[in-house]
């Protein structure tokens, strides 16, 4: 099984990025949209992955972490949804978010994910409820509530709330507090 690949992106369209190792094999890796805006043609990446075989084909998908993946392992452990649907409410926001949407029950949230249906989002929330628990939230929590403090000042500020929310996915959050982490999301909103 491909657990981890190590390469260059050698191209990317449609959320899959091609890698290319030091071996000269080109990998199809299906990723999630966050990882897939943050991804550079030309760049060096570091990916663990899921490999799923089919009968017609072998499809890989790309985590940055552990944390993704497991939890998208957990995710595709529901009837009615697959990798792609997966990678879809990775999509949706940070891990922290999708988890307190599943334990909280909130079925609107969910289906904002393309392809996921009013019945499948329920299923997740009931079958996923004591599995993504207070504890792996809360584990989280704290880099949430600072999130938080800055989503708000920058909608505050006339951004949109779709826009802030792309930006804030991609900051740095290991050791900063709400300022350090609002100056940088104003560095990245003003490119």
């Amino acid at each position: 099984m491909i657990a981890l690949l190590k390469g260059i992106i050698h191209n990317k369209q449609k959320n899959r990025l091609v890698i290319m190792t030091n071996g000269g094999v080109g990998y199809d890796v299906f990723v999630s949209s966050v990882l897939f805006v943050e991804c550079v043609v030309g760049r060096n990446i570091e990916l663990l992955t899921y490999l799923k075989v089919a009968e017609q084909a072998m499809e890989l998908y790309g985590f940055r972490d552990i944390h993704e993946k497991a939890f998208f392992e957990l995710l595709i452990s529901v009837k009615g949804v697959g990798p792609k649907g997966a990678l879809n409410i990775l999509s949706l926001g940070s891990i922290v978010d999708i988890q307190s949407a599943i334990s909280r029950g909130d079925v609107t949230y969910l289906t904002q994910v393309s392809g996921l249906g009013k019945r499948t989002a329920e299923r997740l929330c009931v079958e996923l409820k004591n599995k993504v628990g207070s504890e792996t939230i809360d584990e989280m929590r704290g880099d949430s509530a600072i999130v938080g403090d800055v989503v708000e000042g920058l909608v505050a500020m006339g951004y949109s709330k779709d826009e802030v929310r792309d930006v804030v996915q991609g900051l740095d959050m290991k050791q900063k507090d709400a300022e350090q982490l609002l100056r940088d999301a104003l560095k990245m909103l003003s490119r």
